[in-house]
């Protein structure tokens, strides 16, 4: 109804539901919209964004008139309380003439996919992509026409393992395509490609379409990546992202253990032993950063204190822009949003305000610094020679979720290495090995720690393999244990902010803790501060970057905040922001990217 040439739906259908009309006040409603107007004069002048309500779902729907809108949030005022509310925000044209054809030609409109799984992986599984035209995808997804052996199961709930938005110009045919990165997985031939008709995005569906991967041959199950390719059945791709996977089910691990135990009992001396199948990583390219955002600063911005992560530039500065994403952190006195930018070979943050976002055909004078992956990965990995970390913890992770020790030990520069040195440790499985190459280059950098930092070295080398899934776990951990270090007794005005914990809640967390006189000494209060923290960012599952920007911006709330003076976490949401920058073009299979 509301998706024609003169209108189209910008945002999911609300659904608002009270149960105490008895209230005094209005209730405000803030959201993020999936469009903006374009620049030019008649896209300003002709079209609007506007808020519709209806009290029942098919409408009719009204336009509601308190209303602000700031760039892409909507602001909403409901005065007029009912018991059930629908709200759809809509971008509508006034009237179609030259050079406007349809509503799509005076906005930029995001279109945004979800990707749907099991919570754990199996050896065959099915995957959910949905495609909408908003920002929003739940977090867990129920299906009620999956089919096996032909027929229909009962309702099965996916949850979210990645989403990624992008901008589509005009309506139009899309082919989605999924590659499996890991040659122990592969995608059923006959489901690999997808097609998203042109009448489904002009009548703003969301579209629901079923992928099957499954494990080939007999190997051993572990977390992979595939990666998502979009593009119009004639011409080049519109976008591409890479998608990792959960841990595969914990039965299906002790089960695999059992089997190889086993086979070990057995000692079949007649037939020769296959190699361990390993996974095949791809290979690190140094190459030139092809940006696709460009801004030119509008105003001249030199600190007299210098602020870690924040850029310094001068009026008419042209910065490359990694990406269209925003980070919130706190400036010199109060929390703004940013853009993650390139200026002069330095990456850093950018204010929004201060920069005009520019199309890359509109650059007129760039630096001629040429700035590769390996200037990005070396720099956006400079937060971790600060985190506090668990070594035990780093260990085990790096040890699970490493598939093939030759090469980390040659990203390491432990080339040299051979299967004779674990014969003198007894290190037999691949996890052993792994653990060896870490406790190795853990060794090396205690030897020389003032000149190398062991967390740094080994996550540039885990992102030199594209491990972004454990460095993402990683970096998720050592954030979560620096700020209860940095809070120390502090933790319970965060506590507060994030979930409202009462007193006795907060008491919960100390007591384990607490020393014969019955109180936290302050050097231990990191325990219960760590012990919120982690509970807390446990339930956001995969979310590692909801994580941090939420932990980031209770921090920047408090009343003195640590993050004036610690910025590392501001550097671990810049890190966050540029993975997937970082794999198109350092894995790119393309000659230009």
């Amino acid at each position: 109804m509301l998706n024609h040439d003169l209108s189209c739906t910008v945002s999911p259908l609300l659904e608002i539901t009270l149960g105490n009309l008895n209230t005094m006040e209005a209730v405000l409603l803030e959201m993020k919209i999936g469009a903006e107007v374009r620049k030019d004069p008649f896209s300003q002048v002709m079209t609007e964004m506007v808020c519709l309500h209806s009290p029942g779902k098919e409408g009719p729907f009204k336009v509601l008139n308190n209303c602000y809108i700031y760039k892409d949030i909507i602001q909403v005022k409901l005065i007029d309380l009912s018991q059930v509310t629908y709200l759809v925000v809509a971008a509508q044209i006034k009237a179609i003439q030259s050079p406007a054809a349809t509503i799509w030609d005076c906005i930029h409109k995001t279109t945004s996919i979800g990707i749907y799984g099991p919570r754990y992986i199996h050896p065959s599984f099915t995957v959910i992509f949905t495609v909408c035209g908003h920002c929003y995808m739940p977090g867990k997804l129920t299906i009620s026409d999956i089919k096996k052996g032909g027929k229909n199961t009962s309702p099965v709930v996916f949850q979210l393992w990645g989403k990624h938005s992008f901008l589509l110009d005009k309506p139009q045919d899309l082919n989605i395509s999924v590659f499996s990165c890991d040659p122990d997985f592969e995608v059923k031939a006959e489901r690999e490609r997808k097609e998203i008709k042109q009448k489904q995005l002009l009548a703003g569906e969301v579209v629901h379409q079923q992928l099957l991967f499954s494990l080939a041959d007999s190997r051993e199950m572990h977390i992979f990546v595939f990666r998502v390719q979009v593009e119009p059945p004639n011409g080049r791709a519109v976008t591409q992202f890479f998608v990792t996977t959960p841990d595969p089910a914990p039965n299906l691990k002790r089960l695999s253990n059992r089997l190889g135990d086993l086979q070990e009992e057995k000692k079949i001396k007649s037939a020769p032993l296959l190699p361990a199948v390993c996974v095949k990583y791809p290979t690190f390219q140094d190459k030139k950063m092809n940006f696709t955002n460009y801004g030119i600063t509008v105003k001249t911005v030199l600190r007299q204190k210098k602020i870690d992560y924040l850029l310094e530039y001068f009026k008419g500065d042209t910065v490359a822009l990694i990406g269209e994403g925003k980070v919130k952190a706190i400036g010199q006195s109060k929390v703004k949003e940013w853009y993650v930018g390139v200026l002069r070979g330095k990456v850093g943050l950018v204010h929004c305000k201060n920069v005009k976002v520019i199309e890359k055909e509109q650059v007129i004078c760039m630096s001629n610094n040429v700035f590769t992956t390996r200037n990005l990965l070396e720099q956006i990995t400079l937060p971790f020679k600060n985190l506090t970390y668990i070594y035990s913890v780093v260990l085990t992770s790096v040890s699970e979720k490493v598939f093939d020790w030759k090469v980390l030990a040659d990203v390491l520069g432990y080339s040299h290495l051979a299967l004779e040195d674990f014969d003198q440790t007894q290190a037999d499985k691949e996890s052993e090995k792994v653990s060896y190459i870490v406790k190795k280059l853990k060794e090396d950098c205690h030897a020389d720690k003032n000149t190398r930092k062991f967390l740094y070295e080994l996550i540039v080398a885990l992102l030199k393999m594209d491990c972004q899934g454990l460095v993402a776990h990683l970096i998720q951990e050592a954030a979560i244990l620096t700020s209860a270090v940095k809070l120390g007794k502090g933790w319970r005005e965060l506590a507060e902010k994030l979930v409202q914990l009462t007193k006795q809640q907060m008491e919960a967390y100390e007591i384990p803790h607490r020393g014969k006189a019955g109180d936290v000494a302050a050097e231990m209060m990191w325990k219960p501060a760590y012990d919120f923290l982690y509970t807390w960012g446990a339930h956001y599952g995969n979310s590692y970057r909801d994580v941090l920007q939420d932990l980031q911006s209770a921090l920047d709330r408090m009343k003195n905040p640590v993050t004036k003076q610690w910025r590392d976490l501001t550097g671990a949401l810049i890190l966050i922001h540029s993975l997937e920058f970082l794999r198109a073009t350092a894995f790119s299979t393309y000659d230009e990217v």
